[in-house]
């Protein structure tokens, strides 16, 4: 039986993992977890050292791949870490290199959407697609494409930034540009419609149940907006209703873009689907065609809060796939 190693690296905590494949899914054997502080190269060998751990603790002497998954921007082709926003003097780290001096087996890299998106294709709520677009929904708005039984990366690897598509001329500030796909449709983007809409109401002399004053408009989260929405606050519901028309106006893109079998939406969405979804699912009807859309299903992600387990032994089991070792 094949024992897939994970490494995934995040801005405040990284963690190594080890995975073997069932008829179900994938069976986590072993993880660690440790705070990302340190060089890299502290970080790297801190890793690989929980690897070593994990290893002998299962009593094999190596994995048969390891996948790495870490936010971007990456060079994934050259196994490249590129000055993450989240990873300060992490540039031009040579990871997938440092991984091989330390273990014989295919080693890849990926950003996390992409990552993400390999989880939720082979054990979640893309299995049995050849066509799924995965996408984040969660402090950013990022996409993972599998296309054709395999993830499709680009050019350069910067291919599943939907998040950069500007929908409107004006709106919410997310990937630096007003009015993208991830200013309504992210946790930040949520945010700030609540908080624009708040001061609405402020100004009007009607506080929403989300915010008492003007002096609480920084601290609007889209967890709060959410619950007020929840709740039947008309102006957290008046924000959602907007993200989600504006979500629906997106996929409809990648809709007739991509003619997907399945888009899966992940962090975030599952809890707000409720409300999201009608105003989504109304928009795609309008914006996509209807012939695309009719192949298409949209259901939240399968993994959950999980997903991240996952992440980087779904990069192995791709490696391994592709290196035709795959059983």
């Amino acid at each position: 039986m094949k024992l897939l190693a994970g490494i995934d690296i995040g801005g405040t905590k990284c963690a190594v993992s080890l995975g073997r494949p069932t008829m179900d899914g994938i069976e986590i054997v072993g993880k660690q977890m440790l705070p990302t502080a340190g060089t890299p190269e502290f970080m790297i060998g801190s890793l690989l050292d929980g690897l070593d751990a994990l290893l002998a603790t299962a009593g094999a002497a190596a994995p048969d791949a390891v996948g790495i998954s870490c936010g971007g921007p990456l060079d994934a082709s050259r196994g490249l870490i590129l000055s993450p926003p989240n990873l300060p003097g992490w540039d031009l780290v040579d990871i997938v290199g440092a991984v091989r001096q330390r273990q014989a087996a295919p080693v890849a890299l990926q950003n996390d959407a992409n990552a993400c998106a390999l989880a939720e294709w082979q054990w979640g709520a893309g299995r049995g697609t050849d066509h799924m677009v995965f996408l984040t929904f969660g402090t950013g708005l990022g996409a993972g494409l599998i296309l054709n039984g395999r993830l499709y990366a680009g050019a350069n690897g910067m291919a599943g930034e939907a998040g950069h598509i500007r929908l409107s001329e004006f709106g919410p500030v997310g990937y630096g540009k007003l009015g993208s796909f991830e200013g309504f449709c992210s946790g930040g983007g949520i945010a700030q419609l609540g908080a624009s809409l708040a001061l609405e109401q402020l100004q009007r002399g009607h506080a929403p149940s989300y915010c008492a004053s003007v002096s609480e408009l920084g601290g609007i989260t889209a967890l709060r907006v959410g619950e007020a929405a929840l709740a039947g606050d008309e102006t957290a519901l008046a924000a959602m209703r907007i993200s989600g028309d504006r979500l629906g106006q997106g996929l409809a893109v990648l809709v007739d873009l991509f003619n997907p079998e399945r888009i899966v939406i992940g962090s975030i969405y599952a809890k707000l689907r409720p409300l999201l979804e009608p105003p989504m699912q109304a928009a795609l009807k309008r914006e996509a065609l209807t012939h695309a859309l009719s192949a298409c299903s949209v259901l939240p992600a399968a993994l959950d809060d999980r997903v991240g387990d996952y992440a980087g032994l779904s990069v192995a089991s791709d490696a391994l796939r592709r290196s035709g070792q795959s059983g």
